[in-house]
């Protein structure tokens, strides 16, 4: 009901504005030509389009239906947390896990490091990248475990970059589709990074995917453009940490320049595959003012006899630090 008083009212101030702009055009003609006139003109001009009915006008400025219009959230990424926990990753409902338990004792380092008292010695102290000296070492893996368990922080809140542009797996291993992503933005494509960050029904746990593939990667991630993302990353938020995947450091240019925008690494080691001179060349294209850790993957719990995804010593060898022990 009062939708159509409204409406009435709308309409009768319409034709008021007609018959004066009528009055004006024709001063001499009668009241009654004048409302014709007014009347005329609304009507003509609804049926050429050049103005919109008082109807359309008034339902156009009327807040939207929620329900009405609701519709999913296509940008919030769906990660089905069950399927990611029977196969091994960390679990978001078994707290006392092995897995969870081993993750939590390396992120309480890295946290240490980006928001303690050695954050002020280190620049972008909460931007982790991870990494590993060849392919299928396990570095994927470990990035989204270490986003994921930072993401049960109570105050801390983490943003999964993947950096991996020549073989990106990440939303590959979350069962994602690819999307817009790093590439597109540092191209000019996209303008706005918010257009590429996604949110995920994994509270605190936002993902940058990597994009296209892209032949002047190395150039893209060198760019100012890139090295304005990271500063803004890093000083923006002050309880963020940015998790950022890279490819493979040894041999692979894109992770060198990726190097110098971090302020921690996290090296994966595989147990029994990893050779003790590609570590050593990892470590020696890594940034020297880095906070630098190591990961063992794939490692044997000796007690149980069972494979497990074992933390052996993650640290780095700043003056002044005592080395933490090994846990197994």
């Amino acid at each position: 009901m009062s939708n159509t008083i409204e409406k009435a009212l709308l309409r009768q101030k319409e034709v008021a504005r007609l018959k004066k702009e009528a009055e004006i055009s024709n001063p001499e003609a009668d009241k009654t030509d004048h409302i014709e006139t007014a009347n005329k003109i609304e009507n003509e001009n609804i049926e050429t389009g050049k103005v919109k009915s008082v109807e359309a006008s008034f339902e156009a400025d009327q807040p939207e239906n929620p329900i009405k219009n609701a519709q999913p959230n296509k940008r919030v990424f769906k990660i089905d947390v069950v399927d990611l926990e029977s196969r091994g990753f960390v679990s978001l409902h078994s707290t006392r896990s092995q897995i969870n338990e081993e993750f939590r004792e390396i992120k309480r380092k890295l946290l240490s490091n980006a928001f303690g008292a050695l954050s002020k010695t280190i620049t972008n102290a909460n931007i982790i990248m991870v990494t590993s000296a060849r392919p299928s070492e396990g570095k994927t893996f470990t990035a989204i475990n270490l986003a994921m368990s930072i993401a049960a922080e109570k105050d801390k809140r983490v943003l999964l970059v993947d950096a991996d542009v020549l073989k990106p797996n990440i939303l590959r291993t979350f069962g994602l589709k690819e999307r817009s992503g790093l590439i597109e933005y540092l191209l000019g494509d996209v303008k706005e990074i918010g257009d590429v960050m996604f949110p995920s029904n994994i509270d605190k746990l936002t993902i940058i995917p990597a994009g296209r593939a892209h032949h002047l990667s190395t150039e893209l991630l060198a760019s100012e453009a890139m090295s304005e993302l990271i500063t803004q990353f890093s000083t923006r938020y002050p309880d963020r940490v940015v998790i950022i995947d890279t490819p493979p450091i040894v041999g692979i240019n894109e992770s060198a320049v990726l190097a110098n925008f971090a302020g921690q690494a996290v090296v994966v080691v595989e147990e029994g595959g990893s050779r003790l001179s590609d570590v050593q060349k990892a470590v020696a294209r890594l940034n020297p003012n880095m906070a630098i850790g190591f990961v063992v993957n794939k490692s044997l719990d000796t007690s149980q006899q069972s494979g497990y995804y074992g933390y052996h010593h993650y640290g780095n060898d700043r003056e002044g630090e005592e080395e933490p022990t090994k846990t197994a």
